[in-house]
């Protein structure tokens, strides 16, 4: 995403409006004044009740002007945000943070680790020249980005948490208002975290910090306290690296630090609802949902200690000693591996041609709780349609030729593309 773009430190993109977690309450004059030595205790004790939670980073930022706000209204001018219109939707609102909170005077910015080690191996077939390279070795298994293969909808994880310490700040500080948020509200999340001194702004648009890299999922909290600030992230640790500019599959940063939605594999895949514009089908290759490219060449990602996902904090351990703990760790078991239902599927990919076996009932029941769900299953079919052109064989013709046939103009026009694609290279 852009760095004008306020998305959650992922390749995935918003779009319906969970409600909000926390619910303000009309400003209380009667509320108690916050001294300084109060306001310290009260982001101490914040901090703690936000480690205690599974977030491996928490800093605090001033509520102030956004400075980003003009790059985004260009952003958006030159048709970046592409369908995205609730950006232009509700535009004035990411000037400050009193667009999502009314009286908003400090902001808690938190780091939810994902997946970060590697997907698992899937069973290669060889072309026929004997290859057992992956481009078009008549495979079936699409992939799908890092931050899905908890299996649940990071939201269903992430609002609950949220909630939980926007009570416990009512708590110790009442009459005090709170709302947390996870890129479901017009905020400059990146821009905030990088004031909050959680990391610095990557070309590729993401917010990268030195110990945990990129694959980590963004939260706030909006408070109307007046909470001490943490020191902001002033320098970038990219240098003349643009690893991850050269290696987007379809040349979706326009230069460094701004993304083209339109050409984004995560918005193709995910965020757009019509076809996929014919010249981008072959750079999504066998991306079946989102794209972890830019990440997965960036540097600061690819260390071992960065590679695996970090269980929660505890009460004798810090995130920094786990992060120490896993700097020799060169294979990391990821804490969990659920993933949606398919349990046979290796961590980090689904069979596209299975999809297209599932109804409509079907497909509810397998990616209900899921980000999956998002596209629903015209996109997913969609998307396994275009993994198919790109790498399938023949034993995907007769699902390809009989989706061709589907009610839904874009799953048929993308199963008749993919049909076409394959029988061009037998």
């Amino acid at each position: 995403m852009p760095a004008s773009q306020p998305q959650p430190n992922s390749r995935s993109l918003p779009g319906s409006q969970p409600p909000l977690a926390g619910t303000p309450s009309p400003a209380d004059p009667a509320a108690k004044a916050v001294s300084v030595s109060e306001a310290s205790q009260l982001a101490e004790s914040i901090r703690q009740a936000a480690l205690s939670e599974g977030f491996i980073r928490c800093g605090i930022a001033p509520a102030i002007t956004s400075e980003g706000f003009p790059k985004l209204v260009k952003w958006i001018e030159a048709g970046y945000a592409a369908e995205m219109g609730y950006f232009s939707a509700r535009l004035d609102a990411y000037r400050h943070p009193r667009g999502v909170l009314p009286g908003a005077k400090s902001l808690i910015v938190m780091a939810m680790p994902y997946h970060a080690q590697d997907p698992q191996t899937v069973p290669v077939p060889v072309n026929e020249n004997g290859n057992s390279d992956n481009e078009h070795t008549n495979s079936t298994w699409g992939r799908v980005a890092r931050y899905t293969w908890q299996g649940t909808d990071y939201h269903d994880t992430i609002h609950p948490k949220l909630k939980r310490l926007c009570r416990r700040i009512g708590e110790l500080a009442p009459g005090s208002n709170a709302r947390g948020i996870i890129d479901t509200a017009p905020l400059m999340e990146r821009e905030v975290a990088q004031l909050a001194g959680l990391g610095w702004r990557g070309k590729n648009t993401l917010l990268l910090n030195r110990e945990l890299g990129s694959y980590f999922f963004l939260a706030c909290i909006l408070v109307d306290v007046e909470l001490p600030a943490d020191s902001p992230h002033a320098t970038s640790h990219c240098g003349s690296c643009t690893a991850c500019l050269d290696a987007c599959p379809t040349d979706a940063f326009v230069q460094a630090g701004v993304l083209d939605a339109s050409k984004c594999i995560s918005y193709l895949t995910i965020e757009h609802r019509d076809s996929i514009p014919e010249p981008l089908r072959p750079g999504i290759g066998n991306w079946l949902f989102g794209c972890d490219v830019c990440q997965e060449v960036c540097p600061w990602n690819r260390k071992p200690a960065r590679r695996a996902t970090l269980p929660p904090p505890t009460a004798d351990k810090s995130p920094s000693d786990q992060i120490d703990a896993l700097k020799n760790q060169t294979d990391p078991t990821p804490q969990t591996q659920t993933r949606d239902s398919d349990s046979t599927a290796p961590l980090g990919w689904i069979d596209a041609l299975a999809l297209f076996e599932l109804t409509e009932e079907d497909f509810r029941a397998r990616f209900r709780r899921s980000p999956m769900w998002r596209t629903r299953r015209r996109g997913m079919l969609r998307n396994a349609a275009m993994v198919l052109g790109n790498i399938g064989g023949a034993e995907s013709l007769p699902a390809l030729e009989s989706a061709s046939l589907d009610d839904d103009p874009v799953v048929s026009e993308s199963a008749s593309w993919a049909s076409q694609q394959i029988q061009r290279r037998q």
